[in-house]
């Protein structure tokens, strides 16, 4: 794992990171009861099953190809094997089905539950994930889509009861167990040594992350589709509401990973280029905060892949955050 960089250092991730979980399930693994019960849903037999690239959920993530010639992508988790991520397939669906139908996002077709076994039935969309490293063509195209998605979404068109709350902060907390506080130094010695600014600045997420705007929450090259009519983003159980700049600098911050300066990006971009300075280094870092409790408090059975993806987000926020000057009140 890798400590938060200088401004001349190299890419905080020195190795390729894959953007798919290690725990994922193929059709034919589903019980017997719950693929008929899919088709049933969908109304027509599943021919074959393609597993699909991309996010770290347990489970299902799969295209299926109909009899009748239609696809449809299925997620699907077991409340017993992961209870965690079932939570989130219902919450999705729910999310999902309040997006307007003309915002990129996946297209909710129908849903399965029988008190074990969630799934979520979806439209296909036809796309690939951006390459990585991130090329500036592909970054410069999605954060030009993030521009339309935010004006699709302000107000925003869910309820906030629908809604968990924001995947945010983390740095007080760490400070309560001294083992993660030894596993947070192995990473990062940059942020044991400046905890309690980072604490103070997580603290004041409520005032400066407010807004009007649904959030993704986890935007993502694993979460992007690239495709011939435009960008697509899915994956929506960790939705809020707040900021419209704030999946703009959680995108760019995962630009750091690749050794990418997003400072140009944001200073150019509509929806950050006039937010103070300030707000940008609370959200980098309780967003940061959030991925390095996260990797510093699992148990041994979370899947490596999580972990290490974890952890290079998580340093790459810091990274641009010590770029940007720590807690920096104005700085243009």
């Amino acid at each position: 794992m890798a400590e938060a960089p200088g401004k001349d250092g190299p890419p905080v991730a020195d190795r390729p990171l894959s953007r798919t979980g290690g725990r994922r399930i193929l059709w034919q693994d589903l019980p017997p009861e719950v693929r008929r019960g899919i088709e049933s849903r969908v109304g027509a037999p599943v021919i074959s099953a393609r597993s699909q690239p991309g996010g770290f959920s347990e489970g299902l993530a799969s295209l299926l190809a109909l009899a009748d010639g239609r696809r449809v992508f299925v997620k699907a988790a077991s409340r017993v094997g992961a209870s965690a991520v079932a939570e989130f397939h219902l919450r999705e669906i729910a999310i999902t089905a309040c997006l307007p139908a003309a915002a990129p996002v996946p297209r909710l077709l129908g849903s399965y539950d029988d008190g074990v076994w969630v799934a979520g039935i979806y439209a296909e969309i036809e796309g690939c994930l951006p390459g990585r490293p991130w090329r500036h063509g592909e970054l410069s195209r999605v954060l030009d889509a993030l521009t339309a998605l935010s004006t699709d979404l302000t107000p925003a068109p869910v309820a906030p009861a629908l809604l968990a709350a924001p995947r945010l902060g983390g740095w007080r907390a760490l400070t309560q167990s001294a083992g993660a506080m030894t596993r947070l130094a192995a990473i990062t010695t940059w942020a044991a040594d400046r905890i309690d600014d980072l604490a103070a600045l997580e603290a004041d997420i409520d005032r400066d992350l407010a807004g009007r705007t649904l959030l993704h929450g986890d935007l993502y090259g694993f979460n992007i589709l690239l495709g011939a009519d435009g960008v697509s983003v899915v994956d929506w159980p960790h939705a809020w509401i707040g900021a419209p700049f704030c999946d703009v600098v959680t995108l760019l911050s995962s630009a750091s990973v690749d050794g990418i300066d997003p400072e140009p990006y944001a200073r150019d971009h509509p929806l950050t280029r006039d937010v103070d300075p300030r707000r940008v280094d609370v959200l980098l870092a309780a967003h940061s905060g959030f991925l390095l409790r996260l990797v510093t408090t699992a148990s041994p059975s979370v899947d490596p892949s999580l972990i290490e993806m974890a952890s290079a987000l998580g340093v790459a926020c810091l990274r641009w955050l010590q770029e940007r000057g720590l807690g920096s009140k104005a700085r243009r």
